[in-house]
């Protein structure tokens, strides 16, 4: 059995290569340009991020699950099980494509977090970018599996003039507010992954020590110290932060009395960059200066980037911190 598609040169394809899949896909790259190019909070970002989010990824996969034209208005004599298979009218894809995106978007942004990349407005942007374009050439290829009498195109005139013509002009209007009324719902549900926090990331901070062996151990650190001698212990840093960061470890041995911090010293600082999704390990020994028979805090100060001139607890990013004692 042969087929018209199966004839077609390259020049046929790209001559009959659907208007609207190549406007989706053109549309989201440029999208996603925008998006990673613009800075945060810029109003053309948001409205280019729009669509990507609300509308193409499910145009795209409307295309690729119903390649076919509504055929009830062309073929009068077809029974209601043929007029109802494959094809759809224009107004239903528009509000499945908002409909089926509401299910791609949150689906993106629930595995984004489990990757390298994070949940980021790039990240995000790049994948929906990449879940349009992919959706929409496997559209095409559907497209042109369908007989071309049967194909849905998009001719706008034709559409006006069935639109016209239609008797059930207010089914129509209905359904066009309908599709309004879900777009004005879904892009307030969805203005979140349009503008996420910029406290969505986060810092892990852990202590260690060798415990005499080769594996870390959490906690488990030396307590007790000879005059001059150093506690060691392993700094370990996890980036969450969804980019690259810069970070300084401040440590302090801190004097507590009545829970309030009387005197401090700063005993060493660490500095690393860690990419995202990245774990740093870093070790240090630690020298106490406090008297014989004197008990001090040992805190670890974490900053992303300088710290400030008086590090604290309460002004760093995390914190965490050991006791000692030296020994008489």
């Amino acid at each position: 059995m042969s087929h018209g598609t199966s004839r077609l040169t390259g020049v046929g394809v790209i001559r009959q290569y659907p208007f609207d899949l190549a406007v989706v896909s053109i549309a989201a790259i440029l999208a996603y340009g925008i998006a990673t190019a613009t800075p945060e909070g810029n109003v053309v970002r948001l409205l280019v991020t729009f669509p990507l989010v609300l509308f193409f990824p499910g145009y795209a996969l409307v295309s690729l699950l119903f390649p076919a034209a509504d055929r009830s208005g062309r073929e009068a004599t077809s029974t209601p099980i043929d007029r109802q298979s494959r094809g759809i009218d224009v107004l239903e894809r528009l509000g499945l494509a908002v409909a089926l995106s509401l299910a791609v978007v949150p689906i993106v942004g629930l595995a984004l977090p489990f990757t390298q990349w994070g949940f980021t407005t790039v990240s995000t942007a790049a994948t929906l970018c990449v879940v349009t374009v992919v959706l929409a050439q496997l559209g095409v290829i559907r497209r042109f599996r369908t007989p071309a009498s049967e194909r849905f195109t998009v001719s706008p005139l034709a559409s006006l003039a069935r639109l016209r013509g239609d008797e059930s002009a207010v089914a129509t209007a209905s359904s066009i507010l309908v599709v309004l009324a879900i777009g004005a719902a879904a892009g307030a549900l969805l203005f979140g992954f349009l503008v996420p926090p910029s406290t969505g990331g986060y810092t892990e901070l852990a202590l260690y020590s060798d415990n005499g062996g080769e594996e870390l151990v959490a906690g488990n650190i030396t307590d007790e110290v000879a005059p001059g001698e150093s506690v060691p212990v392993t700094v370990s840093i996890t980036n969450q932060e969804g980019e690259a960061t810069d970070y300084t470890v401040v440590v302090q041995e801190q004097v507590i009395e009545d829970d309030s911090v009387v005197e401090r010293t700063r005993l060493e600082d660490l500095e690393t960059t860690l990419d995202h999704g990245t774990t740093g390990n870093g070790e240090l020994s630690v020298t106490p200066t406090a008297s014989e028979g004197e008990t001090v805090r040992i805190s670890v100060l974490l900053y992303e980037g300088e710290p400030p001139e008086e590090p604290t607890n309460e002004n760093a990013e995390e914190d965490t911190y050991f006791w000692v004692t030296v020994e008489e």
